[in-house]
């Protein structure tokens, strides 16, 4: 195996656990960018969430690789599609509601990429997609939803976790759990094994 330093260019608790969980070693160094400002010109150039996600990811990657030479950097990003609409991070509760009022009833598509850059350059890119139908709550229900988790809400794209109570919003679910979890792990470690970092 080789012993390049692995970091992971995010602060989400989330993909912070699953990279611990499957026995990764590793190094915390979240991205330093504007997030809104990199995906603007792509909302108005029509970039689907797809694309968005994939450019974000390699963003964060690249930004953290400039800081930490001869490391392989993995960055990550998810964004939530709802037809023609796209889901940022709620910022207030408020916003967590409206949005889980407007999903609900109706299936929204999470699209997770992950890009892994060393020194600049981006050896490996992936996309994974997951479709979610969220059950036709009452707005009494999301409510309560929202006053159990607080601001646990407005700490992923969809305002939920499904790990937690957040699963109580769902019908159907088609899709890698990990995808969901904004991390695409099984394709992940394939590349990592591939590079020699991890043992085959």
């Amino acid at each position: 195996m080789t012993d390049t330093r692995l970091i992971l260019a995010s602060k989400s608790q989330s993909r912070i656990m699953l990279l611990q969980n499957a026995g990764l070693d590793f190094d915390i160094v979240p991205a330093d960018i504007d997030e809104r400002a990199v995906e603007a010109p792509l909302v108005e150039a029509d970039f689907g969430p797809d694309d968005i996600a994939e450019v974000l990811a390699e963003a964060k990657a690249r930004e953290v690789s400039e800081r930490r030479p001869g490391a392989l950097v993995i960055g990550s990003d998810q964004t939530l599609g709802l037809g023609e609409k796209r889901f940022n991070k709620p910022e207030t509760i408020e916003d967590a509601r409206r949005q889980l009022l407007a999903m609900r009833g109706a299936t929204h598509s999470l699209h997770s990429a992950i890009a892994c850059v060393k020194d600049g350059e981006t050896l490996w890119r992936h996309i994974s997609r997951a479709d979610l139908t969220m059950r036709d709550f009452t707005p009494e229900f999301a409510g309560h939803y929202l006053a159990l988790v607080g601001s646990e809400a407005l700490t992923s794209v969809g305002a939920y976790r499904l790990e937690g109570p957040g699963i109580q919003l769902f019908e159907t679910i088609e899709g890698d759990y990990f995808t969901i979890l904004g991390l695409p792990l099984l394709p992940l470690l394939g590349f990592l094994r591939d590079r020699g970092i991890l043992e085959t």
